[in-house]
């Protein structure tokens, strides 16, 4: 597949500014490829203080746009848009919002953005997704951390990579806390999905992916895990699985 992802973890870090610890990189980014305008999937962004989601989308539209277009990206909402498939079709560029990856794949299915995204990242489009955003370039979205607040009529994601994301990884379980930890979970799922490989990519870091090419970037290493297998740490740069 002719792919250029940018598949980051996590929007914010602690006591930092919105979308400020990947800046440099999304910039970097759109420069690469000299995008100017993109359309904005805002289906994740479920925001507990508006009265609808409709207006949920419209302030998650108002964070994310002025960012980008500081950057010299011009971003257009598809909720916005009578057709959002259909406006898909002749996008420049995706960039899709992090949050409920449960409600955002129920979305795309709905609105029949997730084939149609699909086939244009994988014929060059370049993608850009945050946290829910990075968990739907997955083949599937089993291994989101999010509630099931909605109910997508299938699991099935854009299958831009041959593995699957666990964004937000933690080693460590919480002090006082009797579940399971971050990597049992991991290891339930490869329990079922033995086939499968599955990225913990930690705050901080995202991966860049261009075709066959995967590069770790940011501050920290990322705990790759197999049926099987011990989890194995790769340090940032170009990996090879």
């Amino acid at each position: 597949m002719n792919t250029h992802l940018l598949l980051i973890s996590n929007s914010t870090n602690a006591g930092e500014a919105y979308l400020g610890w990947p800046k440099d990189y999304i910039r970097d980014f759109l420069l690469l490829y000299g995008i100017r305008e993109a359309l904005f999937i805002p289906y994740a962004g479920v925001n507990l203080s508006q009265e609808s989601l409709q207006a949920s989308f419209d302030v998650y539209e108002s964070r994310v746009k002025p960012i980008f277009e500081s950057m010299g990206c011009n971003l257009v909402s598809v909720h916005r848009l009578p057709d959002p498939a259909g406006a898909m079709r002749n996008a420049e560029a995706v960039i899709v919002g992090g949050g409920n990856t449960f409600h955002l794949v129920k979305m795309m299915h709905e609105t029949g953005l997730m084939n149609v995204v699909r086939e244009k990242t994988e014929n060059g489009i370049p993608f850009i997704g945050w946290s829910a955003g990075a968990n739907v370039a997955c083949p599937t979205m089993k291994t989101t951390n999010d509630m099931p607040i909605a109910e997508p009529p299938s699991f099935s994601c854009l299958n831009l990579v041959p593995f699957q994301i666990n964004p937000h990884y933690l080693d460590a379980g919480l002090a006082g806390h009797g579940g399971e930890t971050r990597e049992q979970r991991i290891m339930e799922f490869l329990a079922v999905n033995r086939e499968m490989m599955v990225a913990g990519l930690r705050e901080g870091c995202l991966l860049q992916v261009e075709g066959a090419e995967i590069e770790l970037k940011g501050t920290r290493t990322m705990r790759v895990f197999r049926h099987g297998q011990e989890p194995v740490e790769h340090q940032p740069g170009v990996l090879v699985f």
